[in-house]
C-alpha cells in the first residue's frame, strides 16, 4: 500500500475512534510501519489509539510515542494510585489473592509477583490501567507454570488448527523453556493476535515471542 493513502486511512480511522482527539495525534508512515506522536489525556486513550491502528489495513508495524499529559484534575499522588490499585487488585476475582504486588513512580504504575495463568497478569493490568491518575503500565508478573515442551508445541499446534481465523500450516512453534516462539506468515493484526492468543492459552507457556509476519 502505498505511504500516503495509508496514513490517510490511519488518520481517518483515528478520527473515527470515539473515545479520541485525534487532533493531538500525529500520524507518519513508511514501508507499513506507522509512527504515532503527540498526546492524549489518560492512557486508556492511548491504548485506544494503538488499537485503532492495529484495525486499519495494510499497517505492519506501530512506533508509539504518544504521551500522556492528564488534565489537573485527574492527576493523583502516586500513594494515592498505589491504595487504589491494591484495593482494586483485592476485589478482583480473576487475579489470586496477594499475588500482586504494585509500585508506583510517577503515575507508571508497576506490577510484579507470580500467578499460574496468562489470564490473571492480563487481568491485573486491565484492572489497574483505567485508574484515574495512571499515565502507564510495566507488567512484570511471572507465570508459574511447569509442562513438557513437548507437550507445550502439541496443545498450540491443536488450538491453532480450531482456530477459524488461523492458518496453522503457514505458523512455526518452538517452545524452550516455557518460552514460545511463533514464526511464519499472517495476513493482518487479527490472526496475528489470534495466533498469540493461542499460545498463551496453553499451561505452562511463560512468555511469548512473535516473530510473525504480516503478508
Amino acid at each position: 500500500m502505498d505511504d500516503k493513502k495509508l496514513r490517510r486511512d490511519v488518520i481517518d480511522e483515528l478520527a473515527f475512534e470515539p473515545s479520541l482527539n485525534a487532533e493531538t495525534i500525529g500520524v507518519t508512515a513508511e514501508r507499513g510501519i506507522v509512527t504515532l506522536s503527540g498526546h492524549v489525556e489518560s492512557y486508556p486513550q492511548k491504548m485506544a489509539a494503538e488499537r485503532a491502528v492495529w484495525r486499519v489495513k495494510g499497517v505492519k508495524g506501530i512506533a508509539e510515542e504518544i504521551e500522556v499529559r492528564l488534565p489537573g484534575h485527574k492527576r493523583r499522588a502516586d500513594d494515592e494510585i498505589a491504595q487504589r490499585a491494591v484495593s482494586i487488585l483485592a476485589w478482583n476475582t480473576e487475579v489470586p489473592s496477594d499475588a500482586v504486588k504494585v509500585r508506583v513512580a510517577e503515575g507508571w504504575v508497576t506490577l510484579t509477583g507470580d500467578v499460574s495463568w496468562n489470564h490473571q497478569r492480563q487481568a491485573a493490568e486491565r484492572a489497574v490501567r483505567e485508574l484515574s491518575g495512571v499515565v502507564g503500565v510495566i507488567n512484570r508478573i511471572e507465570l508459574t507454570s511447569s509442562v513438557q515442551p513437548s507437550d507445550v508445541k502439541q496443545r498450540i499446534a491443536s488450538a491453532l488448527e480450531r482456530h477459524a481465523k488461523v492458518e496453522a500450516e503457514r505458523i512455526g512453534i518452538a517452545v524452550d523453556s516455557g518460552t514460545v516462539t511463533l514464526t511464519g506468515d499472517v495476513d493482518d493484526w487479527d490472526e496475528r493476535i489470534a495466533v498469540e492468543a493461542a499460545a498463551w492459552s496453553v499451561s505452562g507457556v511463560r512468555s511469548v515471542v512473535d516473530r510473525l509476519r504480516i503478508v
